[in-house]
């Protein structure tokens, strides 16, 4: 989990790679309204995320019914947000934990993504920092945050 920039989705693929796990990113479950939106440059509010957030929620229950193993890469950026995602014990939260500047240059030069800098400093508005998940340092190389992941995480 993190804003717009952390590395979700490189470092999500990175360790789903390693682990021989399914990825699932988040991104890919927003409406089109919600594309839209976020196009322009406009920051998503509740009543937007709350479908998209009950559409992951619906496909997390579908995975873990099937015994699939999936990282899923979400910005989940409120407390009631990853209340909804958390479905049961087996699912395990990272943050990718980035200061606004890093963000926003990662995301000036990001290219073919529809959520650009315009949106981030509403998503630090509304970013509650996780308690109790696992912290990692975003501004590290992808391979040192996966590392770290699968150590403070326990995912050999």
């Amino acid at each position: 989990m993190g804003p717009a920039g952390s590395g979700k989705t490189t470092v999500g693929k990175l360790l789903a790679a390693q682990l021989q796990w399914e990825f699932a990113d988040a991104d890919d479950f927003h409406s089109a309204a919600n594309i839209e939106k976020m196009s322009r440059g406009i920051p998503l509010n509740d009543d937007d995320r709350i479908p998209w957030l009950n559409s992951i929620r619906e496909a997390m229950l579908e995975w873990d019914a099937q015994h699939r193993n999936v990282v899923l890469a979400c910005s989940a950026l409120k407390h009631s947000y990853r209340e909804l995602l958390q479905i049961n014990s087996n699912v395990k939260l990272a943050y990718l934990k980035a200061s606004y500047e890093l963000l926003r240059q990662r995301l000036h030069s990001r290219r073919g993504h529809y959520a650009g800098e315009q949106i981030l400093a509403g998503q630090f508005a509304d970013l509650e920092e996780p308690t109790d998940a696992f912290t990692i340092d975003a501004a590290q190389s992808p391979e040192q945050i996966v590392a770290e992941m699968r150590k403070g995480l326990a995912l050999s």
